[in-house]
Parts: structure tokens; C-alpha cells; sequence
């Protein structure tokens, strides 16, 4: 038989809650020892995802393989991975080294391996010296590392992480996604993690895997979901994006907010419709007389390494990122190279985003929300 160089297939996977889709027509392939991770907002699918390669959910239709081998009705305990949720889990009535030996005494390995074992895990960890210490008395992010000791004790060929630093300070997350990441590379075994922060994604994964409304959107390096999004939504999602009204007159040649611009892409129809995106870091900001583009500055926040400058240019608000200050009031120029411009085809999410001034409307409907009701937590997506 051929040999299969994907560790997970997902085919033609869809799964229905009370009538409604939740996953429609997913296929997705994973290769062994790769950092994965499915990125999207509430509700789109990505933890559902998730279940169904843990096992802890049958889908309606479509098959799941591991190694070739088809998955249906074999339960969790019997497939070879692993789950951190992110509430850890751990047994507060039992030491830190108990808690990683936990998986390994239902195994029935004999004391001195699991002695062994968990010494080892503690050393991956960077807990050495902690094993005698109860959960209770440590830091959220000491705990974290106890419940990642615990689940990659029992040697799962995937470790499934759903929402894992949810529950921790900006900071320590940051330390953890890192650490994270050097696991993962010296063990060589497969990660499958689900977050909704870009951030976390972009960092840590070898693949993203985009997801919306039941359906990935785009599959790709972080590099290429950055610089190459597929559509609106995938501008939007990862990173900052001006998305703008466009129409392709010719291969190179894009016209848009009232100039024409050379561009890198083609393959489009003689003037088509389509959406451009420009990232708030590749607009160079020039004096009004210079510039492509004129406009007013609306707004500008000081963020540390750059300033966040929001310009009105033709009604529809652009944001800039610049180390050099503008003021409120200014009329500049904005200069866009060539290869600062990406063309989409249009798409459902066309006309979507991309303008600046949608925030505030969307903060106002989110305080409204907050004020009148408490959610529950979303964590069954």
C-alpha cells in the first residue's frame, strides 16, 4: 500500500447542532511532527474540529484517519493523542509529581519507569524540584506546565491544545507560547492548537489553518496568511488591514481610491471588481504634494514603537503605522509600492471591513451586549 505522508486526514467532515451546520464539507490534512493551529472567532468551528480528532465527537458525515487507518467508533482513550483544555484539570489533592505520573500508573508502567518518566517531563518543563509540591501552591503558568507534563507523559504521537493560555496574564502567555514551541521541537511530535489571537498564531505555528462560519478559509504558512490572504476575512483577521474598493484594468495595474497603481498581481479579468489590501505598515507617509494619495489625519495614538495614524482619504478611513508623528488636522501624502499591494477576488466578506471607522460602532453593539446580557462561555463552539 502507498505510504501516507499525512499523520491526520479530515474528509468531507460536517457536523449539525439542532439543525444548525457547525463544520460544512471540512478537509483537512496534517503531517506528522507539524505545529498546527486553527485560528477564528467564536463560534467558527475550531474546537468542534478539535473534538473530532480527540475522538470525543462523532461527525454526521465524513471520515477522520490517523495513520491511514479510519477512526469511526474508536473512542478517545484508544486513539494516540492527548488534550489540554484550558481549565488544566489537575487533581489539587495530589503533588505535582503524582499529577504527571497519573497517565502512566493507569498504564500500569512499574514505579521506577514512571519515576523516571517523570523526571524527565519535569526537566522539559523547567519544574525540576517541583515534584513534591501540591497544585495549589503555584502560579497559573506553573500549573500550565504541570498539565503539559501530564499529557505529553504518556508519549501521544498529537497533542491537542484548545485555548491552553486563555487563562493567563499578557506576559506569561508570551513565555508560554515560546516555551510551547521548544517543545514541540524537541519532542518532533504533532501539535494541534486552537486560539482566536492572531498574535499566538502567527508566533507559533508551522500552518495555519483560518477558519469562519463552519469552512477554512485559508491553509498556509504564517508568512503566506499574512502577506497573502485569500479573502476580507483573512485581511481582517490576521493583522491590521486597509481593504479598499478596487478594479483590475490589466495584469500589474490596479486602480483604486481615485489612482492608478502598478501592482505585482495578475490573472484577473480586464477590469474586474476587486477588493485591494494594503497593511497599515507598507504606506510610507510623504509630504501632500507627493504623495499617490492625499488625506486628513483623524487620529493618532502613540503605541510604543510606532504611531497608529487613522486618515480620511475620500470618505473611507486608512490606517497608517509610522515611527514619524502627525498630528490631528494635517493634510499628508501616502506612497504605496508595488509590492505593498495585494489583490483579492471579491468575495461574501467584500465590503466587510477594512474601514477604520466601523470600531466604534462595533464597541458601542459590544457594550450593549455586555450591559444587557452575560454570556456563556463558547467553549463547544
Amino acid at each position: 500500500m502507498e505510504n501516507n505522508k499525512y499523520l491526520i486526514e479530515l474528509k468531507n467532515i460536517s457536523v449539525s447542532f439542532d439543525g444548525e451546520k457547525i463544520l460544512e464539507n471540512l478537509n483537512l490534512s496534517i503531517k506528522d511532527g507539524e505545529f498546527v493551529t486553527f485560528l477564528g472567532p467564536s463560534g467558527c468551528g475550531k474546537t468542534t474540529t478539535l473534538r473530532i480528532i480527540a475522538g470525543f465527537l462523532q461527525p454526521d458525515e465524513g471520515e477522520v484517519l490517523f495513520e491511514n487507518k479510519d477512526m469511526r467508533g474508536v473512542p478517545s482513550h484508544k486513539r494516540q493523542v492527548n488534550t489540554i483544555f484550558q481549565r488544566y484539570a489537575l487533581f489539587p489533592h495530589l503533588t505535582v509529581a503524582e499529577n504527571i505520573a497519573f497517565g502512566l500508573k493507569i498504564k500500569k508502567m512499574k514505579k521506577p519507569d514512571i519515576k523516571k518518566k517523570v523526571q524527565e517531563m519535569l526537566a522539559l518543563v523547567n519544574l525540576k524540584g517541583f515534584e513534591n509540591r501540591m497544585i495549589d501552591s503555584l502560579s497559573g503558568g506553573q500549573q500550565q506546565r504541570v498539565a503539559i507534563a501530564r499529557a505529553l507523559a504518556v508519549d501521544p504521537k498529537v497533542l491537542l491544545l484548545d485555548e491552553p493560555l486563555g487563562a493567563l496574564d499578557l506576559k506569561l502567555r508570551k513565555d508560554m507560547q515560546v516555551e510551547l514551541k521548544k517543545i514541540q521541537q524537541s519532542l518532533g511530535i504533532t501539535f494541534i492548537y486552537v486560539t482566536h489571537d492572531q498574535e499566538e498564531a502567527l508566533s507559533m505555528s508551522d500552518t495555519i489553518v483560518v477558519m469562519d462560519a463552519g469552512k477554512i478559509q485559508q491553509i498556509g504558512s504564517p508568512t503566506d496568511i499574512y502577506n497573502e490572504p485569500v479573502n476580507a476575512f483573512v485581511a481582517d483577521f490576521i493583522g491590521e488591514s486597509n481593504i479598499v474598493d478596487g478594479v483590475m484594468h490589466a495584469d500589474n495595474v490596479v486602480e483604486f481610491s481615485g489612482h492608478v497603481f502598478d501592482c505585482l498581481d495578475k490573472g484577473f479579468g480586464k477590469d474586474e471588481a476587486v477588493d485591494v489590501v494594503v497593511r497599515p505598515e507598507d504606506v510610507d507617509v510623504v509630504p501632500k504634494e507627493k504623495g499617490m494619495l492625499t488625506g486628513t489625519v483623524t487620529a493618532v495614538t502613540f503605541k510604543g514603537v510606532h504611531y497608529e495614524i487613522i486618515v480620511d482619504i475620500g470618505g473611507f478611513l486608512w490606517m497608517i503605522q509610522s515611527t514619524d508623528i502627525q498630528h490631528v488636522g494635517d493634510e499628508i501624502g501616502l506612497e504605496i509600492e508595488p509590492d505593498a499591494i495585494h489583490i483579492m477576488k471579491k468575495s461574501k466578506y467584500s465590503g466587510t471591513f477594512g474601514d477604520f471607522s466601523s470600531y466604534s460602532e462595533e464597541f458601542d453593539e459590544l457594550s450593549d451586549v455586555n450591559a444587557g446580557v452575560s454570556r456563556e462561555d463558547d467553549g463547544d463552539e
